[in-house]
């Protein structure tokens, strides 16, 4: 194995490979050992920039936290601020979705984590929330923006022969349910057959979203 020369292991360059690791393997490639070798470098060499694992699947998660927020700028409109933030978490997540199922429920504490929790925090202040209702307004947000990646994450690297199964399952035994039993299902398994995770996403965002702008509205009522 060619060897780096000395300087050239940077933490960013670990963590780029890394990410690649997890997207060919999965978790069973993120050994210090599977890194070293795909980096050209001795194992021990990454504790110079990570002190363990969990320090390095921290960054990782911060790192596309950063992918997620390139290129992005304000809305006037404060509503499509937020909505974009979250369109872009849950894409750069979905498309790493072994790292989103180890790290959506992490908090990174690093500067990518800390650049969109305060571009959230500013955005909502702008709408009239005081720090308090913000803050709390910011779970909310993450945590279904999250919670949303790491369930559609975790069916995505399920085998093909499960997600088959799953999948079809709206249209087979779904369809097939005794409606005298199952009336409600009955009716409805046509149009549950057709929902996909995007559209399911969709909605429990713009819901979330209303009720965030009736909350400003009635606030902003209320102080006049």
């Amino acid at each position: 194995m060619s060897r780096n020369p000395r300087g050239s292991l940077t933490a960013d360059r670990i963590v780029t490979e890394c990410l690649a690791l997890l997207d060919e393997a999965g978790p069973a490639g993120l050994t210090f050992r599977k890194i070293g070798a795909k980096l050209g470098a001795d194992p021990t060499a990454i504790y110079r920039h990570f002190r363990n694992k969990d320090e390095l699947i921290l960054a990782l998660m911060d790192h596309l936290i950063g992918q997620g927020l390139d290129g992005f700028e304000p809305y006037d409109d404060w509503r499509e601020t937020l909505r974009d933030l979250a369109w872009r978490t849950r894409r750069v997540y979905l498309a790493h979705p072994h790292a989103a199922v180890l790290g959506t429920i992490r908090v990174t504490r690093r500067e990518g984590e800390m650049r969109i929790v305060e571009i959230i925090l500013r955005t909502l202040a702008s709408a009239g929330f005081d720090d308090e209702e913000a803050a709390r307004l910011y779970r909310v947000l993450d945590d279904l923006t999250l919670a949303f990646a790491g369930l559609d994450a975790g069916f995505r690297i399920l085998d093909a022969e499960q997600r088959a199964k799953d999948e079809g399952a709206w249209s087979t035994e779904y369809a097939a349910a005794d409606p005298k039993t199952f009336p409600n299902i009955a009716r409805s398994a046509r149009h549950l057959a057709t929902i996909d995770e995007d559209s399911t996403f969709g909605l429990a965002l713009d819901l979330t979203i209303d009720a965030i702008s009736a909350r400003a509205a009635e606030q902003m009522a209320n102080s006049q």
